[in-house]
């Protein structure tokens, strides 16, 4: 199996820290740790692996041992077709730093039939550099072919049912294709000491035979839209968050797997690898124990403690003491002259340091410890600086009151909790340490002494004093710094990745608002001295009217004859007004009007939007394309109105972080938020699904398996050819590949009405051009004209299905006695429900010889009225015609609001008065979610119109306080 490929949009942030239990495996620890721990917002990662050396892989599965081979043609030769997609044929040759494998051929067919060892191996081997090349044996194939076969191997797979689909109905018709992953372990000279398949399902909770599917997914290429809808049958119907999650994760090994391998050569290099030090590097799963066990070699480093005793040679009166302390004579170690050996002092300081070091890097005393902290009550502390109290700003300083003094279980902090405390430190503002309890300490020393580390012979007082200092030192200098910083890490970690999901929820929310279609719009941009811009569209966002007034300098009633005029004009009577500077002071005037039914004979309503990042897009290259004879300030008020027309094709031109619906945006890695966020739109773009032939190239790059390059051409293409036809006309477009097709084409629409136009009114054309024109011009047009004549509409284009299952939908029509040009009407419904009822999901899925999951997804395509728009189930904005004072509140009443941003600790609602109140988190319970909601799994998200009681009312601080009733 080729090694995995990296996606620029989904590279993961570094990892910091796992659960506890990941840590047991380290073995070793540097002398760094006396340092503060410090929070990072951003970890350097390694260049990821080239393309190049992993489409070699390709062919890596050929040139094996015969009796490898002969087993897997005997034994499970259907398997290993079958399973061609989640699991890969072994591929030893590019692992960096690992032996031929030849010595093992004898037994691997003992565990061929388990299929367990192909995905461990083949995941060891997919982190590795290209310049592993120096130790790989002479297994290694030729490399002069291997792009021929990724290319029929990328066809037969994009316009052929999936082999994938076709093994599970024989192996497993619930589309578990791998679930034994286990047997035996593969142990070679320097590979990682842990398997990547069983890491990632540890960490991510998910069952290693999906993780092994998703392993070998992401290697080729695949995207998270396309897996998730189309590859359900592999991925144990995953969401499309677990998915980011498990590639996030997976990348994060890969990271450390790979500047492990690069650490390794480095210090081989320089003569400083020895087996002991090999071994804590290759136990390593985070970059954190990794920069630990590797800190004392780095170049420039001054060694630790224990590295200096070892260099004045006392190194065997260490072992001695815990081996044959019978024979030890520390007075012959003297030397007056040399320091470090001037007396029996510092001759005994210098063995307490190399057992210290010993005792520090033993995974099983490491283990001991940590289990212990499991058990007892570990706490973070945050208090205010000395520093900060004399010196720092009074208001940063009030910002932070709640944890001036602040204590609390490290299993019971909230995320926010986390990082507002991190910030606090990074402002130097607060003061944060772990506390672990003495009694950790106390335990962990007698357990050293009287059984870990208990000597063979029996000591003498001053060797046993001498033993008991070095334990604790090594808890005290070594261990306790190492455990505080593991607890720092893992806990910013997981703050921060819940951080950037929530972030990534609440943009598929705002991202998927269903539209206001058919309506005029008027936006409006707020403002004071510079005047309200308005702009009006028409109900297919074409820009009607552009216009300034002056609503707040006192010309507001001569400016209300203009606005009446304006509306009445174009037939507009829904008002969109940006949620900025002087919003409050718009809504009043405008719901003044509406009360006084000024606007008569239009029933006039407003809504308020968030026009976050509107300015930003306002000056961009995008806008100034898009609107070039516009001003900035009036781009920002077209912008407005359309994000209540179409939500997501405007909100996909403004950089995700932009919108602002996060928490501790700032604080996070910018690297894992771009990825995380930049796959949300990626997934809510493709999931709607656009019309390629009346899309805009910002949308259209927004598609799985599209970028900037790809759209341009789609457009060239459409430019140059007219609309197209068919998905089938796709492959035509410069750069579309099979990949790229495969990936792309489920999520690509056609109206097929309008297609039916084009060909007839193009066919009409070629014949009076046939009669009319030159011989010389005709053979000249015909060769642009002729494509779309022949090419046919294909009804199937206009539904979610994947060409790759046009096939077994077309069985289905048949079996069900229906026709593809009845596609969304109600017969097709009856005909599908008549053939279901009798036979059920699972057995017609059988008997088309595919998955349950492809057979749903066929029926959604064909049983979907045209046009179905998944956004109509979400909610709409929430029109208005009056406005509520925040005095007019009052604790008990009953209102109806709009979510606007939700967080960890709670929700923050629009109700209307200006300013958000807040749902506290332990309110919302799932009682009160409705059961769309939670069949989704998006719990409460910005958009969602919920209906809430007032709890309490602070007018001075501007804070309002509510209990959820129900989402509506």
């Amino acid at each position: 199996m080729a090694s995995l490929p990296r996606r620029g949009k989904s590279v993961a942030k570094a990892p910091t820290s796992e659960e506890l239990p990941s840590f047991l495996n380290s073995t070793s620890e540097s002398e760094e740790e006396e340092e503060e721990w410090e929070p990072k917002s951003k970890i350097a990662r390694g260049p990821r692996l080239p393309k190049k050396t992993e489409a070699k892989t390709k062919k890596a599965a050929a040139p094996r041992s015969t009796v490898a081979r002969k087993m897997v043609k005997k034994v499970a030769i259907k398997e290993e077709m079958d399973v061609s997609l989640p699991i890969a044929p072994v591929e030893d040759h590019k692992m960096q730093l690992l032996k031929p494998k030849e010595e093992d051929a004898g037994t691997k067919p003992k565990s061929l039939t388990q299929k367990p060892e192909v995905p461990k191996k083949q995941e060891i081997n997919s982190f590795q550099g290209k310049n592993q090349n120096s130790l790989v044996s002479d297994e290694k194939p030729s490399t002069s072919v291997p792009v021929v076969k990724q290319e029929k191997f990328e066809e037969e797979f994009a316009f052929d049912e999936p082999p994938s689909k076709k093994i599970k109905l024989n192996a497993c018709p619930e589309g578990k294709p791998v679930k034994n992953l286990g047997g035996n372990k593969i142990k070679e000279e320097f590979e990682m000491n842990w398997d990547i398949v069983q890491a990632l399902s540890e960490i991510t909770n998910v069952e290693p035979w999906v993780c092994a599917n998703l392993i070998r997914l992401f290697q080729e290429e695949n995207t998270i839209p396309f897996i998730a809808r189309y590859r359900k049958e592999l991925i144990n119907n995953l969401e499309a968050d677990a998915l980011r999650e498990v590639q996030q994760t997976l990348e994060e090994l890969r990271t450390v797997a790979k500047k492990t391998h690069t650490m390794i050569q480095k210090l081989k290099k320089e003569g400083k690898l020895s087996s002991c030090l090999l071994k804590g590097l290759l136990n390593c799963r985070t970059l954190e124990e990794l920069d630990h066990v590797s800190a004392p070699y780095k170049s420039g480093s001054k060694g630790t403690k224990a590295q200096r005793a070892k260099q004045l040679g006392l190194e065997p009166a260490a072992l001695s003491l815990l081996q044959n302390p019978g024979e030890l004579n520390l007075f012959s170690y003297i030397r007056p002259n040399t320091k470090g050996l001037a007396n029996i002092q510092e001759v005994e300081a210098g063995v307490q340091h190399i057992l210290a070091d010993i005792f520090a890097k033993d995974k099983d005393t490491l283990d001991f410890v940590r289990k212990l902290c499991q058990q007892r009550y570990i706490s973070i502390q945050s208090t205010l600086a000395k520093v900060s109290s004399k010196n720092g700003n009074e208001k940063d300083i009030d910002k932070f009151q709640l944890y001036h003094e602040f204590s609390c279980n490290i299993k019971n902090i909230q995320h926010h909790q986390i990082l507002a405390i991190n910030r606090g430190e990074n402002l130097k503002i607060l003061t944060v340490k772990v506390n672990i309890p003495d009694g950790v300490k106390n335990e962990f020393c007698w357990w050293c002494v009287n059984e870990r580390w208990r000597p063979k012979q029996f000591l003498k007082p001053e060797f046993m004093r001498i033993l008991r200092s070095s334990v604790e030192d090594a808890y005290k200098r070594l261990i306790y710094p190492l455990l505080c910083r593991e607890f720092r890490s893992k806990l910013t970690s997981d703050a921060e990745k819940e951080s950037v999901m929530m972030f990534g929820r609440n943009l598929r929310q705002l991202l998927l608002t269903s539209p206001v279609r058919g309506r005029a719009l008027m936006g409006v941009d707020p403002g004071y001295k510079h005047g309200c811009k308005l702009a009006i569209i028409s109900p297919t966002s074409q820009i009607l009217h552009t216009d300034v007034v002056y609503l707040h300098s006192g010309q507001g009633f001569r400016e209300a004859e203009k606005i009446k005029r304006l509306l009445l004009q174009y037939n507009c009577s829904t008002v969109v007004i940006g949620n900025g500077t002087a919003c409050r002071e718009t809504e009043a005037y405008f719901a003044d009007l509406i009360m006084k039914k000024y606007f008569a004979p239009l029933d006039v309503v407003y809504c308020i939007v968030s026009e976050a990042g509107a300015s930003i897009y306002s000056v961009s290259p995008e806008a100034s394309k898009e609107m070039p004879d516009l001003d900035p300030n009036l781009r920002s008020a077209v912008s407005i109105a359309r994000r209540v027309q179409d939500p997501l094709a405007e909100l996909v031109k403004i950089e995700p972080k932009h919108i602002g619906v996060g928490m501790y945006q700032h604080d996070v890695s910018q690297t894992l938020l771009k990825a995380t966020l930049d796959s949300v739109v990626e997934e809510c773009v493709s999931f709607v699904g656009v019309d390629i032939n009346i899309c805009s190239e910002i949308l259209l790059r927004h598609i799985a398996g599209l970028n900037t390059n790809r759209a341009k051409n789609i457009i060239e293409w459409r430019e140059k050819n007219g609309p197209f036809i068919n998905r089938e006309q796709l492959k035509e477009v410069k750069g579309l590949g099979p990949k790229t097709f495969q990936q792309c084409a489920g999520f690509i629409r056609f109206n097929q009405e309008y297609i039916k136009t084009f060909c007839s009114n193009k066919k009409n054309e070629l014949g009076s051009r046939a009669l009319l024109t030159k011989a010389g011009v005709l053979g000249k047009k015909k060769s642009k004209l002729t494509p779309c004549a022949s090419q046919q509409p294909n009804p199937l284009d206009q539904t979610c299905i994947h060409p790759e299952s046009y096939n077994i939908a077309m069985r289905f029509l048949s079996l069900i006695g229906g026709n593809a040009n009845d596609i969304g009407k109600s017969d097709m419904q009856q005909k599908v429900n008549a053939v279901i009822q009798k036979e059920g999901l699972e057995g017609t899925a059988k008997r088309l010889n595919t998955t349950m999951h492809t057979l749903q997804l066929i029926i959604d395509g064909l049983t979907q009225p045209e046009g179905y728009d998944i956004r109509t189930d979400f909610d709409k904005p929430d029109f208005k015609r009056s406005i509520v004072c925040l005095e007019d509140l009052s604790v008990g009443a009953v209102l109806t609001g709009k979510v606007e941003n939700a967080t960890p600790f709670g929700v923050f609602v629009d109700i209307g008065v200006g300013k958000s109140g807040l749902i506290p988190v332990r309110s919302i319970t799932e009682a009160k979610l409705s059961k769309v909601k939670k069949r989704r799994s998006l719990g409460l998200g910005p958009g969602e119109r919920v209906e809430v009681k007032v709890l309490n009312v602070d007018i001075p601080r501007l804070r309002i306080t509510l209990d959820l009733i129900r989402v509506l």
